[in-house]
């Protein structure tokens, strides 16, 4: 694979890391540590996978993202400005009172989200409809949606992940964050998901297991979904809550704290 494409990537997704700090940062509040562990994934899919026109957010034939984990927001409107959806300066307005930036994302307030989301569980169900619709229309889109390891113990879930499998959605591919760590601490602890891959494979998808903060391995693992046939497909991105912050990094704390002013400082200088 194209080395100076990877070390792009890279460098991309360390500039969507710095965006988040400074958000939650200004903002005060916000999720982190989420936000952190699947900025890989979500700077692939903006930076090199899915077929999308900023200049034209509606595009019929663009490709879907939904982030179902909604709360990781700071994510997806750090690649959506990086990507010219919106200017980059409107990221400090996070959650400021009229901002289009809300703690949730709103597909009615800000250009490129595909769906309002933040009550869990409810992305997947919302990307199979729009895989039949593409499937309605006679279009080729992808729908890309993005689970954390807590949120698939909501059984809506398995409910869509069923749905699926049964109309043979082969233009839906999922990530799931799985760093381990979910707001009231250790998945594992709280209500445990394993094992993972082998209940997606049960449930009838392609699964893969990866290292969600491989660039190489992200985007390998999307051209093998792509070529899969009559099966929608799993990518668990084995992750950590936190990544690139080592004050953060497996810490449960930072689910949903801001950092202090002197804590930006020093995860902007440690991602720098």
């Amino acid at each position: 694979m194209d080395g100076e494409k990877i070390k792009r990537l890279e460098e991309k997704a360390r500039e969507i890391r710095r965006h988040i700090i400074r958000m939650t940062g200004a903002a005060g509040s916000g999720h982190p540590g989420g936000s952190l562990s699947s900025a890989d994934i979500v700077t692939a899919l903006y930076f090199e996978v899915m077929r999308i026109d900023p200049q034209n957010p509606r595009w019929p034939g663009r490709d879907r993202f939904v982030l179902s984990k909604g709360h990781a927001a700071p994510v997806l409107y750090a690649a959506l400005a990086e990507r010219g959806f919106f200017p980059v300066e409107e990221l400090l307005s996070l959650r400021r009172l009229g901002s289009p930036l809300q703690g949730h994302p709103d597909m009615k307030k800000l250009p490129g989200v595909e769906l309002s989301t933040g009550s869990l569980g409810q992305g997947l169900s919302a990307a199979n409809g729009m895989a039949l619709a593409a499937r309605l229309d006679g279009r080729d889109y992808r729908v890309y949606v993005l689970l954390g390891d807590g949120e698939i113990q909501e059984g809506m879930v398995w409910e869509a992940a069923m749905a699926a499998a049964h109309y043979r959605l082969d233009n839906v591919t999922a990530f799931l964050d799985y760093n381990g760590l979910q707001i009231d601490g250790p998945v594992g602890r709280v209500m445990s998901v394993e094992p993972v891959a082998e209940k997606w494979r049960a449930f009838g998808w392609d699964v893969q297991v990866i290292d969600g903060h491989n660039m190489e391995e992200i985007l390998q693992a999307v051209e093998k979904a792509r070529a899969v046939r009559g099966q929608p497909q799993m990518i668990v991105a084995e992750t950590v809550k936190g990544k690139g912050v080592s004050f953060m990094e497996n810490m449960v704390e930072w689910h949903g704290v801001a950092p202090k002013p002197d804590e930006v400082e020093r995860a902007l200088a440690e991602l720098a």
